[in-house]
């Protein structure tokens, strides 16, 4: 960095920043809170919906397939509108899906509505991202937003077991969707009043219709893929043709985007090492926390035979450690220390709690071995994240600020599907090998019951174990990819030589001191 450059003066802060990061977060954690909250409510919902067992997962399938395959197009258009208006129209449209979700008498109309709320939440989840971006530009003050954000985008999944748990047993699975519509109205209303987003940061250019079609149309054949592959198989032709169609898209998509004039994805973005590196590493560890959330739900209420509230409660400790290694250890650090040495040594105390889960057996003791594991993991998870989403934002071009934010929910959501999918193909396949060498032995009703959650409890440490190594291959991606150095304490005009442009644009962003 230049002299010229670390001596610009900084930018007003925008006196409201504090108040906006309130309704920024609360919109965050709705759309996160959805991701999880629906499973635990899908059994009663399917009953009453008369929803077939063989298209229950489209329940889950059609939100996923909509959010993952127009992310890159929502975090454009937040560029392209404006994050303020993008932010409000996404909570209106979340909350009118969901408000039909919980109305739905069918099944049409349930994954019509899971549907919409995946689009919307396309657009809500890299506008709020990119607006924190853009609205907190000291070091110190955007560690703070960013450790209460990561806190939120890492603990809301299992906030979201919790609340599920609690509507689906006290009142009705309905209520899972309704809950959104205050959520979402609150966060709408004080967005509207409270959120001035600084001048001079939009992306005017052309939309890039190509880029949009092939970008969506891969994400959403890489999401299906998985999903398919985890109810028909891996050697299924469907599954494999899909994988095939995934990787002949999105390799068109970055042939299209070297080349057009405007692209929707500029490939800066991604071919940044540092943000490459953010990339890759919170998509794996979210392979990991996915699956995890999966396998500890099903053990705790079928080996266990804890009720969807108390399961969902069980979840507590790793939420209380995400927001402690978020919010205390990565935020008082991240100004101090290299993101690298928090991302790093973070991936590897959430595998030391993954590798303690390998242990599980079916007697295993809730406050020996499952609530110690749960701590490191939230502690690991939570000081990672936090950097993380700061650094995936970090030093873009102002006006690619909603399309890099789009890049870190797509590195999740795709994690997400590729998690379920990957881990309990590697579980059930373990399962079916354990009982059928073991099932001779079983010759009464409840040695062939014991049998049978002996066989769960074997699949999913083995698992667990992909789990452990997963993880300790994104503390490796951090620590090698990610070279950057800590913020420093001041401001910094950031260049828009990074677009090929070289104007300065009028948007400040952390000096990084190497």
């Amino acid at each position: 960095m230049s002299k010229t450059l670390q001596n610009s003066p900084p930018a007003q802060a925008d006196p409201s920043r504090w108040k906006a990061l309130v309704f920024i977060a609360l919109a965050q954690l709705m759309v996160v809170l959805d991701a999880t909250i629906v499973n635990i409510a899908l059994p009663s919902a399917q009953q009453d919906l008369g929803i077939s067992d063989g298209n229950r997962q489209w329940v889950i399938t059609a939100y996923a397939l909509a959010f993952g395959g127009l992310l890159l197009f929502g975090g454009r258009v937040a560029d392209l509108w404006g994050r303020k208006r993008t932010f409000v129209v996404g909570l209106i449209g979340f909350a009118a899906a969901s408000a039909l979700g919980g109305a739905a008498t069918g099944e049409a109309m349930m994954l019509g509505a899971r549907a919409l709320q995946g689009a919307f939440g396309a657009l809500l989840a890299p506008a709020a991202l990119s607006l924190l971006a853009v609205m907190f530009t000291d070091a110190k003050e955007r560690a703070k937003a960013f450790g209460i954000y990561g806190a939120i985008a890492g603990g809301g999944g299992a906030v979201g077991l919790i609340l599920g748990g609690f509507l689906t047993e006290y009142l009705n699975w309905r209520w899972t969707f309704f809950v959104n519509i205050p959520f979402a109205i609150v966060a709408a209303a004080g967005a509207y009043f409270v959120i001035r987003e600084p001048a001079g940061g939009r992306n005017r250019s052309p939309l890039d219709i190509p880029g949009v079609v092939l970008s969506t149309l891969g994400l959403v054949s890489l999401v299906y893929g998985f999903t398919r592959a985890e109810s028909n198989g891996w050697s299924d032709p469907t599954t494999i043709g899909l994988f095939v169609a995934s990787v002949v898209l999105l390799g068109a998509f970055a042939l299209t985007e070297s080349r057009v004039k405007s692209p929707l994805l500029p490939l800066r973005v991604v071919t940044d090492r540092n943000r490459g590196g953010v990339y890759l590493s919170l998509g794996l560890a979210v392979i990991a926390m996915f699956g995890l959330f999966l396998f500890l739900t099903y053990y705790l209420q079928v080996v266990k035979g804890y009720s969807p509230v108390k399961t969902g409660f069980a979840f507590l400790p790793m939420i209380a450690g995400m927001i402690t290694g978020s919010t205390q250890i990565g935020t008082r650090l991240m100004t101090r220390v290299p993101p690298r040495y928090l991302m790093g040594p973070g991936f590897l105390t959430a595998a030391v709690g993954m590798l303690l889960l390998t242990q599980l057996e079916i007697g295993s003791s809730y406050a020996g071995l499952i609530l110690p594991a749960q701590l490191l993991l939230g502690l690991g998870m939570g000081t990672a994240f936090m950097p993380a989403m700061s650094l995936a934002t970090h030093g873009v071009d102002p006006r690619d600020a909603g399309v890099a934010s789009a890049m870190v929910n797509t590195s999740q959501q795709v994690g997400g599907a590729i998690g379920t999918a990957l881990l309990n193909t590697i579980a059930a396949s373990a399962t079916t090998a354990y009982l059928v060498d073991h099932a001779a032995g079983a010759t009464t009703p409840s040695a062939q019951k014991l049998l049978q959650l002996q066989g769960m409890v074997e699949g999913y440490s083995a698992a667990i174990w992909w789990a452990v190594g997963i993880l300790a291959t994104s503390a490796v991606i951090a620590l090698t990819l990610i070279n950057t150095g800590k913020p420093g304490a001041g401001t910094v005009t950031a260049s828009g030589s990074g677009a090929g442009e070289g104007v300065e644009d009028e948007v400040k962003v952390p000096v990084i001191t190497h």
